[in-house]
């Protein structure tokens, strides 16, 4: 099926084109345009992220070399740094953020869990946090933030930690607070959420508990309450203490009025003691202890993508380009995902990215091809932690 195309078309051919014309149409994206279409966009953009070009330049005379070839990978005609340039600049940034909703949808229905997720509990666990872009104030200043010397956007996430598939990504300005965007989540009945210290807020934690869903997160050190009962413990085991407490404060009764779980665990290998709280009481207090250390996969996936996606160096100034290239990055992310899981792939993300960024103008049918680098196992075992994404 695959013989004769070339290996970035292999892989672009499993993202769903309807849908894309759906978002598409939903903000008028193909109105009036004849040539390079939205979708010969994202292939340009595409292309350049899995190829690691280095900037919009670097990318134009990359495919510059394949002027011949642009049909057969799907980009139509009419590519130029400006075309692009603009195109980046203008063209309606929501298109790309449903699309990558979209995508996400779909590898959230075909991917597998982690065979190494430990803690064994029925619905999904969830990993809420956010990660900061750091910009130049001289060229990106809408993106100025309140020192009026810095520029920054944020990046928020929900992370699916047993399939290392995001679940939710929104892109925000830096003065979008952490907490607020508990409100744009549908929390699901029985699944966990997982949320450091910035998420503590009552009103949106009973939230959590009457959508039926369970939370595990830091308690704050001020925070007022009082012992209902302790539960005996393995302290060997690193649990410290397991109570069942309750909010002695007016507001925060009012506002969590239910009792909760405290976990007091001490970390043997970082010699660090956490305070946990969480409103689960069926599993132990060392696997709710086990549950909040992978949390830690989230911010593993912020430094992934920051290393092998092009999210820093951005291909334009404004604000429109910035998001834009933001959520192709996640969509080219999604995109290897989705590749992996549909051809069976036993290679990481990184080690597929690294054969895609010099394989994707060959024609070798990608079973064929990812047969040819097979993965040694020593050089598997010094590889950086972040390759098990």
């Amino acid at each position: 099926m695959n013989t004769g195309k070339y290996v970035f078309a292999q892989v672009t051919s499993l993202l769903p084109l309807n849908d894309f014309n759906k978002c598409a149409a939903k903000y008028k994206g193909h109105h009036k345009i004849k040539h390079f279409t939205f979708w010969n966009q994202l292939m340009c953009m595409l292309f350049g992220q899995l190829s690691n070009r280095d900037s919009l330049s670097d990318l134009i005379v990359c495919l510059n070399t394949q002027r011949n070839n642009w049909y057969h990978l799907g980009m139509g005609t009419g590519i130029s740094k400006s075309n692009l340039a603009y195109a980046n600049e203008n063209r309606d940034w929501r298109i790309f953020a449903d699309y990558t909703n979209v995508l996400i949808d779909y590898a959230q229905k075909i991917c597998r869990p982690n065979k190494d997720f430990s803690v064994i509990v029925e619905g999904n666990v969830y990993a809420v946090d956010s990660t900061t872009i750091e910009l130049c104030m001289t060229v990106f200043c809408w993106a100025a933030t309140f020192t009026k010397h810095k520029a920054s956007i944020k990046m928020h996430t929900q992370l699916d930690v047993k399939k290392n598939i995001p679940s939710f990504i929104h892109v925000s300005n830096w003065s979008v607070h952490d907490v607020g965007i508990l409100d744009m989540l549908k929390f699901e009945e029985g699944s966990f959420y997982i949320l450091d210290r910035g998420y503590f807020d009552f009103v949106r934690l009973y939230s959590i508990h009457t959508s039926k869903a369970f939370f595990v997160t830091r308690l704050k050190g001020r925070t007022n309450y009082s012992r209902v009962y302790s539960a005996k413990t393995d302290r060997s085991s690193g649990v410290m203490c397991d109570q069942t407490i309750k909010f002695n404060h007016f507001y925060a009764k009012r506002k969590y009025p239910e009792q909760l779980r405290r976990v007091k665990y001490y970390d043997k290998e970082s010699e660090v003691q956490f305070d946990f709280i969480t409103n689960n009481f069926d599993l132990s207090a060392l696997e709710i202890a086990q549950l909040y250390k992978y949390r830690w996969s989230i911010e593993l996936f912020f430094k992934w993508i920051k290393q092998h996606l092009k999210m820093q160096r951005f291909w334009g100034h404004s604000e429109n380009a910035v998001r834009t290239q933001l959520y192709i990055a996640i969509t080219a992310y999604l995109n290897v995902a989705i590749f992996k899981e549909v051809h069976k792939i036993k290679h990481s993300n990184y080690e597929i990215l690294q054969i895609l960024s010099l394989t994707l103008l060959n024609k070798t049918p990608v079973n064929q091809l990812f047969q040819q680098h097979h993965v040694n196992e020593n050089e598997k075992e010094n590889l950086n932690q972040l390759i098990l994404f």
